[in-house]
């Protein structure tokens, strides 16, 4: 009989699967699926609102080579929800191999959905993939921001060298109306110390709006910004800003109140300040 492999001494690798499901019913968001299995672990806060809110938690802590976690949230018709994660993720150092992070979206008609994950952390030789895949109804709304940080700048830490990969698709009634791919790799430090990059800054962001009153947001936005290390800009229906930052605390400075904006004045979740 041939040999068969000896998987004992493998590292352990962090496995997670998490769905979430939306309904509509008697003018509230309710629940209609919730799936999570491995690290991957959802929670619905008790809130006085209507609306939904979720909270994603990755409990195996962080990512590292060869963990894999994916979400799939699907709001339904006349729906509204906010989706958000409990703190950080992390990504540490790879010894082998690279995570992967998937997010998968799908809102319904009139159905209007909040992506509001807390920042990424990105440490030094961390290795990860990471992908953003939205379907729209023809008159949804959708609100999304994604944050990375390159090492914490208040521990003294830095990323010289690691992979990155980000990947956007978001699309309306079938049709592709937003791509977007962001890549670093190698020497991460002086890449990013270039002025056609982040001008050596190490807390970057993008936040994405798409929605009937997406036009109206643009100049609101823009007061926000200010003389900030950001510019935002609106065509074809879609808002689009970029913001860097020194650290991760002068970045939400900027941020909390930029999301309150395309909130139409409500607060960021509650995870964010605790």
């Amino acid at each position: 009989m041939q040999d068969q492999p000896d998987h004992r001494d493998a590292p352990q690798r962090a496995r997670g699967e998490g769905r979430l499901v939306t309904k509509a019913f008697e003018g509230r968001t309710r629940l209609a699926q919730l799936y999570q299995e491995g690290c991957a672990k959802i929670r619905l806060p008790e809130t006085f609102s209507p609306d939904m809110e979720a909270v994603l938690i990755n409990t195996s802590g962080g990512l590292t080579g060869g963990d894999r976690v994916g979400w799939k949230i699907v709001a339904g018709g006349g729906t509204a929800a906010t989706i958000t994660t409990q703190a950080n993720e992390k990504i540490y150092k790879a010894s082998a191999g690279t995570a992967a992070l998937s997010t998968r979206i799908e809102i319904g008609e009139g159905a209007a959905l909040h992506w509001l994950p807390q920042e990424t952390i990105l440490f030094d030789r961390s290795s990860l993939t990471r992908s953003l895949d939205v379907d729209l109804a023809e008159n949804s709304e959708f609100l999304a921001v994604e944050a990375v940080l390159l090492g914490r700048k208040a521990m003294g830490e830095a990323v010289a060298n690691g992979f990155f990969r980000d990947r956007w698709r978001i699309r309306r009634a079938g049709k592709l109306i937003h791509a977007e791919d962001l890549r670093l790799e190698g020497a991460i430090e002086p890449l990013c110390a270039q002025s056609a990059v982040l001008s050596g800054q190490v807390a970057f962001a993008t936040l994405f709006c798409t929605g009937p009153r997406t036009e109206l947001l643009l100049e609101p936005l823009r007061q926000v910004l200010g003389a900030s290390n950001g510019g935002a800009s609106c065509w074809n229906g879609k808002l689009v800003a970029r913001i860097t930052a020194a650290d991760g605390f002068a970045l939400r400075k900027i941020l909390v109140p930029a999301i309150s904006v395309l909130r139409n004045g409500a607060a960021v979740p509650k995870v964010w300040h605790i």
